[in-house]
């Protein structure tokens, strides 16, 4: 058994060879044993969550429609799918609860808010109708407030803050110090963090954050080297683009 298997999370699913945050991208992802698959939700107009990342569908659609102002039955309506090739011409983008129903039972799904506070009551409800097992879901964002309102509605499920660190300058100027994490962690009750993997990425940042007991992921490794080395550190899991190839060159 490869022993990196439960390290690695699949970016959007295996969006390196499929749409990603699709369907295709993600059942890509579980019939190449990849273990962990992260997505991002938003919220649309009728209070329904769908699995996107931008705030507008022109990315992966070619027609600009915002999410929170565009109901479900529109956004069905949109191609996905063919900006990755016309192999995958008609992919939609697809509901949580549809993506909650591709899990295995060995499976993880790693979902980041990328909405306000507003989702965290229907998110809840999809999750506790899901019949997937606390251990199955974690969530992440970047908006500490709407996370610590979400760990205080679902306590049961990890949660883990995602960090840019030296992504963007402001965030380095702001966040480079572990201890000032560390306190923001202890005091919204949450389980770790989930950091940009770059130059602040250390070893010593990775030691201070589990010496307190906390887990702490990377996005997005795509290099074999550099994944190795921070799992050697101590890393608890890596998101990445190419995760079914990523455990092959890991093994």
């Amino acid at each position: 058994m490869n022993p990196f298997k439960s390290k690695i999370i699949a970016h959007r699913g295996e969006s390196h060879d499929a749409p990603e945050n699709t369907l295709a991208s993600i059942n890509l992802a579980w019939q190449r044993n990849v273990k962990a698959v992260e997505i991002d939700i938003r919220l649309t107009r009728d209070n329904e969550i769908v699995v996107i990342h931008d705030s507008n569908t022109q990315r992966v659609s070619g027609i600009k429609k915002t999410i929170k102002n565009t109901t479900l039955d529109v956004l069905k309506l949109l191609d996905a799918g063919s900006y990755k090739g016309q192999e995958w011409k008609d992919e939609i983008i697809p509901t949580l609860k549809q993506v909650l129903n591709t899990i295995p039972h060995d499976g993880k799904l790693i979902i980041e808010i990328k909405s306000n506070l507003k989702i965290l009551y229907e998110l809840k409800r999809v999750l506790s109708s899901s019949g997937t097992r606390f251990e199955q879901i974690e969530i992440i964002g970047f908006n500490i407030n709407t996370l610590s309102r979400a760990k205080k509605m679902m306590p049961e499920y990890r949660m883990l803050w995602l960090l840019n660190l030296d992504y963007s300058i402001p965030t380095w100027f702001a966040m480079n110090n572990s201890s000032k994490i560390i306190k923001k962690i202890e005091k919204h009750n949450l389980d770790g963090v989930n950091v940009w993997a770059g130059k602040l990425l250390t070893k010593n940042f990775i030691t201070e954050i589990k010496k307190r007991g906390y887990s702490i992921y990377a996005w997005t490794v795509n290099d074999p080297d550099k994944a190795a080395l921070l799992i050697k550190h101590g890393l608890d899991g890596i998101t990445t683009d190419r995760a079914a190839w990523m455990l092959d060159q890991l093994k």
